[in-house]
């Protein structure tokens, strides 16, 4: 049975379906692989198709099986979450054909939500660019314009959500990279607080708390849903996040009181944002405003130089242990034969960093929390546009340009906000509540303090409410 309005509906209105016996967790899945075939020649979004898997899985479930997600239809990033048996090559021929051997916790929380995966999606080289279009798999194209980037890292998750695919993409974010793909692809994409999600059983943390996992979603409802099924601490984990005050499916439609938010539409340094991007701002401001909100343009005292070269030292010595590790599981050599170039320059850079110039770049990192933990103490949130341009064309990030300080420097001009958030810890959230004039999403970021993601699902309820996004489709959809 073909079930035309399947793209309308977000998980939990498919998940809603399956246990009122109006449509089979068989049929969504059907439906999302007729949409994949459909669209991933053009849009490039899914690298390893899991489609005999998914209809193996669909048919064994049963509709009260009491998964809150039962019977949807999601992507997994290949980056990290890995699937037993499954390849897992963080978007790099280092990684070619290497199988993992066994479930992430995160993959085992998403299947006993219910969700079922019916494809791996695509990433640039272990993560590290705010673009998807790795030398392995070729770019991936956003589906509002296909000249245009997806952002990255968790490009191909988000073109496969925006495309109408699936609901739900699995994502991850060291610098930006639920936050960014979001952005650039009219999503809802929520960076949880540092240890909310596991990573285990791989790693306790990635790159000294850096990294995040959660997903993109269409709706923020789907977002918080789905990280009440994910959230918690596994065994043996280093740290865990604060726990919530209530379910954070809870936090929607609930009146989030007068706030007091921050703002400000400037990059970092001063310097200014595209026209479209600080208009994104200042619309969701002065619907901030109109809610009964206390809105304010303030700037946190941040030491951007020191912010910048010490995450990078993170970053570098964080790919570097992922490529020593990856080598080890191989048993091929990292070169510049199984390396993309820029790759390869970030690469050496990690290997030539000291401990003692990593340690102190941890305390740099460190300080500049406690910096903006101050600041945030009379602030519900801040705001910023996510990115200082709308997205950029494929091919302006050149991934063949092996010094990193070169190739990054166009990089941190268009990311300027959100690795902040990343070197604090705290949740972050871009939502899409802007379009340019030539119709590319432009999306705008909400930070809180450490540990209160559920303030920023009640606000982000607030405003998909006010500024509404449901009903806007890109030119490839459904």
């Amino acid at each position: 049975m073909a079930f035309k309005e399947y793209a309308s509906y977000d998980g939990l209105g498919l998940a809603e379906l399956v246990r009122k016996r109006e449509v089979t967790a068989a049929e969504l899945v059907d439906e999302a692989i007729a949409r994949i075939e459909r669209h991933n020649p053009v849009i490039n979004a899914v690298v390893y198709e899991l489609f005999d898997r998914a209809r193996a899985e669909a048919a064994k479930q049963a509709p009260d099986d009491g998964g809150r997600f039962q019977g949807v239809p999601f992507v997994v990033k290949d980056l990290l979450a890995n699937i037993e048996g499954v390849p897992n090559t963080s978007g790099s021929r280092l990684l070619e054909g290497a199988i993992s051997g066994f479930d992430a916790e995160l993959v085992k929380r998403y299947r006993r939500a219910g969700l079922i995966a019916v494809a791996k999606t695509n990433a640039p080289e272990f993560g590290i660019v705010p673009t998807t279009e790795p030398l392995l798999y070729g770019p991936t194209r956003n589906p509002w314009n296909t000249d245009h980037s997806t952002g990255g890292s968790s490009g191909g998750s988000a073109a496969a959500v925006a495309a109408g695919m699936v609901p739900i993409g699995h994502a991850n974010d060291g610098g930006g990279s639920i936050r960014i793909p979001a952005s650039c692809c009219g999503l809802v994409g929520m960076k949880p607080t540092r240890g909310r999600n596991p990573l285990g059983p791989m790693l306790g943390d990635a790159m000294a708390g850096l990294v995040a996992e959660h997903a993109v979603t269409r709706s923020v409802r789907d977002s918080a849903a789905l990280l009440d099924c994910t959230a918690g601490p596994d065994l043996g984990d280093p740290y865990c996040a604060p726990p919530p005050e209530r379910p954070y499916l809870e936090e929607i439609g609930r009146a989030p009181g007068k706030l007091r938010i921050g703002y400000w539409t400037r990059r970092l340094d001063g310097e200014p944002v595209h026209p479209e991007c600080a208009e994104a701002t200042e619309k969701a401001m002065a619907a901030c405003a109109g809610l009964g909100h206390e809105v304010e343009e303030v700037k946190p005292p941040i030491d951007g130089e020191s912010l910048i070269s010490s995450f990078m030292n993170l970053w570098a010595a964080g790919l570097a242990a992922s490529i020593d590790m990856a080598a080890l599981s191989t048993g091929r050599a990292p070169s510049p034969d199984l390396l993309e170039p820029l790759t390869w320059g970030l690469y050496q850079r990690g290997q030539e960093l000291t401990a003692a110039q990593y340690q102190i770049s941890i305390g740099a990192l460190q300080l500049v929390s406690r910096q903006i933990a101050q600041f945030f103490v009379p602030y519900d949130a801040w705001v910023t546009p996510t990115l200082s341009l709308p997205p950029i064309r494929i091919g302006t990030v050149d991934v063949n340009e092996p010094d990193s300080t070169k190739a990054f420097a166009p990089i941190i001009d268009y990311v300027p906000f959100t690795a902040t958030f990343n070197a604090t810890g705290q949740p972050a959230i871009s939502l899409p509540l802007h379009q340019s004039a030539d119709g590319l999403p432009v999306g705008v970021h909400f930070a809180g303090r450490f540990g209160e993601e559920g303030l920023l699902y009640r606000l982000a309820s607030q405003l998909e409410q006010a500024l509404p996004w449901k009903d806007r489709r890109p030119a490839i959809w459904d």
